[in-house]
């Protein structure tokens, strides 16, 4: 179950905020084999005085067109499928919208079964996992 969060500037077009929401869905559907449906995304919009960014760190050209995504799911992937990952994202955010892949950063952050609440105060994982859930 991931759980999405993408940060744009406020001059990323609200239709280009979508459709880079799809894109990053779409590519974890098609790497990490997500279940259908298990759609958590939050797109964040920022002025240019409250994101900072280095536009060359690790070799990158960054412009203004940057977006940060960052990735909570369950632990497991391998880093084959984590590398897959972040190259599917990155192309279907460039197919989507335009934006180079230099300006795509990418967060994984594993988290246990255990870390999760979808609601009711309760741990669905544990309590009632679903058949999918190893």
């Amino acid at each position: 179950m991931p759980f999405v969060r993408i940060d744009v500037f406020n001059a990323t077009p609200v239709e280009d905020r979508k459709a880079i929401a799809d894109a990053v869905y779409e590519a974890m559907r098609e790497t990490i084999s997500i279940p259908e449906g298990d759609r958590f995304i939050i797109v964040s919009a920022h002025d240019k005085d409250a994101m900072f960014v280095d536009p060359h760190f690790q070799g990158m050209n960054r412009t203004e067109r940057y977006v940060a995504i960052e990735i909570r799911l369950n632990q497991g992937r391998t880093p084959e499928m984590k590398q897959a990952l972040y190259k599917r994202v990155a192309e279907r955010v460039h197919e989507a919208v335009g934006i180079a892949t230099d300006d795509v950063m990418i967060l994984l952050t594993e988290c246990a079964q255990v870390d999760w609440s979808f609601g009711k105060g309760e741990a669905q994982f544990i309590l009632h996992p679903p058949a999918w859930v190893k």
